[in-house]
């Protein structure tokens, strides 16, 4: 007895199996992510920090290189590089392709610890790092501008505000703010009044400092009440330097503004961003590895109202840049060549059957082997991306050969005068070999993909996949579905001269 023989014999049963694996596939497409290209994790990560105020020398000197000396005490980095600017480092780890991502992320994380005691102790912040990944794009720019408000009041709504209730949204990764720096007191000291009055640069370094030194300042208490001194000793304002005493010379005090120009501006005055001409800073918005890209930015600007609302009104918040257009127009023109083909292939074999009851069944075998792939990709963490859109593109030519030659030798059988529940059994008895073995040597030929290395293969590893599971289920399809070809009988013999019978022996 053939494989299609149990199915054949039950056909509710038959098209039952084929309902479920086309409800499954349209449930899970409406849960898969959607990207221009497949998540392909690069093995690679990002390690960034930030000194205000230090040059690209001294970054490199007093940064970059402890921090290169303990990454390289780990395993698997096949490359690190360097990248100093103004108060900025930044450094790229490449690791071998069958390095774990997450365990090296570990490593990293081990390593900047570790380097800790090694770097500047006036470093704001520990160094963060960030795993690459091929569809490491912003989705969304946004732009902050204002015609009053300064560029470190800008950025300083930016941080606080946007960022912070931007990253609270499901499906955002990182929010990165560009063109600013947050606001800060520009001392520029007079060399020719520090020779003068005899002082150091590291005096006035000293005096500022202790006067921004954020300490305890005690308690007054009586025999029933104790009571906090929450006097605050940091400023952060221009005006509030100024009167700083600096040294004491011949019974007069020297001030701060007797030997410096002081002035409010921002820690990086080189970091600018413009729109159309206008100073503004620039919010780049980046997706969690999985995340639907269309969702993720069709919930931010849902709540982009909302959070105009949450901030002054002198400041714009604008959407400059959207990776969704492009994302967008690409997966619809993919789906639409997608129900082209389709539309195509049933044609053609309509024309070569010339019976629409009987192109019904591989145009339902074709339909079910395409939406029932959506199911595997979801169970694989797979994309709906240009890619796999192409390989089910591309399969619709292959699965619907399964379903033409089964069809097609049940039809010339029951056009001989074969009864249809005969025909039925010997068709798929005479075809099942030839189509397993179709199936499997398509297959076949894509099994070389899944064992290229580096980022193409990886890249394309979604799309073998995909081609290769739309066949397999093609085949079970076309051995089973067609045993709703005894429902076709009453329709194949009209309009058409009857064959000489064949003997079923």
């Amino acid at each position: 007895m053939s494989f299609s023989a149990p199915f054949i014999k039950r056909p509710v049963a038959t098209s039952l199996l084929a309902l479920s694996i086309t409800l499954t596939g349209m449930i899970a497409f409406r849960f898969l992510p959607v990207a221009s290209l497949p998540l392909v994790d690069l093995s690679a990560i990002q390690v960034s920090a930030a000194l205000p105020g230090a040059s690209p020398e001294n970054m490199a000197s007093s940064v970059a290189t402890p921090l290169e000396k303990q990454f390289s005490h780990i395993a698997g980095i096949t490359s690190m590089s360097s990248k100093n600017s103004l108060g900025v480092t930044s450094i790229r780890l490449t690791f071998d392709m069958s390095r774990d991502v997450d365990g090296a992320a570990r490593d990293v994380e081990a390593a900047i610890n570790a380097a800790r005691s090694y770097l500047p102790s006036n470093l704001p912040v520990n160094p963060t790092y960030r795993k690459i990944d091929s569809a490491r794009a912003p989705v969304l720019v946004l732009n902050l501008r204002s015609k009053t408000a300064a560029s470190g009041v800008l950025y300083d709504t930016a941080s606080s505000i946007i960022q912070q209730k931007i990253s609270q949204i499901n499906g955002v990764g990182q929010v990165t703010i560009l063109g600013g720096s947050l606001p800060a007191v520009r001392i520029d000291l007079n060399p020719q009044q520090l020779s003068h009055y005899g002082l150091g640069l590291q005096d006035v370094a000293s005096v500022i400092s202790a006067q921004n030194a954020n300490r305890p300042k005690g308690q007054i208490s009586d025999e029933n009440t104790i009571t906090d001194i929450t006097a605050n000793d940091q400023i952060s304002k221009a005006r509030d330097y100024a009167p700083l005493v600096v040294a004491s010379k011949d019974h007069s005090v020297v001030r701060l503004k007797d030997i410096a120009t002081i002035s409010d501006s921002v820690e990086n005055v080189r970091s600018v961003a413009y729109v159309n001409g206008k100073e503004s800073v620039s919010l780049l918005v980046y997706c969690s590895p999985g995340a639907n890209v269309i969702s993720t930015v069709d919930e931010i600007k849902r709540q982009l109202p909302s959070i105009r609302s949450s901030i002054p009104s002198n400041q714009q918040l604008l959407v400059t840049g959207d990776l969704t257009t492009t994302i967008r127009a690409s997966v619809k023109d993919v789906e639409a060549a997608l129900v082209l083909s389709i539309g195509l292939v049933v044609f053609v074999v309509f024309l070569f059957l010339r019976n629409a009851r009987a192109t019904l069944i591989p145009g339902v075998a074709v339909t079910a082997s395409v939406i029932g792939t959506f199911a595997v990709m979801y169970l694989c963490g797979y994309t709906l991306d240009n890619l796999s859109l192409m390989a089910l593109a591309i399969s619709t030519g292959f699965v619907v050969d399964d379903a033409i030659v089964v069809m097609e030798n049940t039809v010339r059988l029951m056009e001989m005068g074969v009864p249809p529940m005969a025909a039925a059994l010997r068709g798929s008895h005479e075809t099942g070999p030839t189509v397993l073995s179709m199936s499997l040597s398509l297959i076949a030929a894509f099994i070389p993909i899944l064992f290229m290395g580096e980022i193409p293969g990886r890249l394309f590893h979604e799309f073998a996949v995909t081609l290769a599971v739309s066949i397999a289920i093609s085949m079970v399809v076309s051995l089973t579905l067609h045993a709703d070809d005894v429902c076709l009988r009453p329709s194949i013999g009209k309009g058409s001269r009857a064959r000489t019978p064949l003997s079923l022996q």
